[in-house]
């Protein structure tokens, strides 16, 4: 379990974010309910570079196309996948404002062949089994994809759930700490 091992890189502070991310850092961490959201202390560090991958994340989530609720299932579902609970604590609290219950959550959980998905959740937790296990989704994923969703939301998908798995791959490797830990 990555949550156990020390943090390769600590969260910054005032010092190392610099006065424009530690208000950032501050505002995201109130709004993910948590003193000190360690995504941001520690990604702060990169300056510039945190605000400008805040706001391609931003685009992608709240500020995309998909229902805000199908978004959540893309992101609940990479990081089961990824087992990366730091992505896995926030999305759940996320997930629920956006209609995700306890019940849907175990079927995220289970993926796309559980019991009481529509066709186009079906489709669309399968296209993310698929990018995540092995980088592409198959013509038959694709085609049912597709029957569900236009151009632009078909990138949208593609690059949601690969915003999420790049980030589950962020968080394991530089060991970030679950908040209050």
């Amino acid at each position: 379990m990555v949550s156990a091992l020390r943090p390769r890189i600590s969260p910054g502070r005032f010092r190392e974010l610099g006065p424009i991310n530690w208000v950032v850092w501050q505002v995201l961490s109130r709004a993910a309910g948590t003193d000190d959201a360690h995504l941001f202390s520690t990604l702060g560090r990169t300056r510039g570079l945190f605000r400008g991958w805040l706001h391609f994340s931003g685009r992608l989530m709240p500020g995309g196309r998909l229902p805000r609720h199908e978004s959540e299932l893309v992101i609940l579902r990479v990081a089961h996948l990824r087992d990366c609970e730091y992505e896995m604590d926030h999305h759940i609290r996320l997930g629920k404002r956006a209609g995700v219950t306890t019940e849907i959550l175990d079927r995220v959980r289970s993926g796309p062949t559980a019991p009481d998905w529509s066709a186009k959740h079906r489709a669309l937790l399968t296209a993310v089994d698929q990018l995540v296990g092995t980088r592409d989704i198959d013509d038959t994923a694709w085609t049912a994809l597709t029957a569900h969703y236009d151009e632009r939301s078909l990138i949208e998908i593609v690059l949601l759930a690969n915003q999420y798995e790049g980030l589950a791959s962020t968080i394991t490797a530089l060991r970030i700490q679950r908040d209050g830990v």
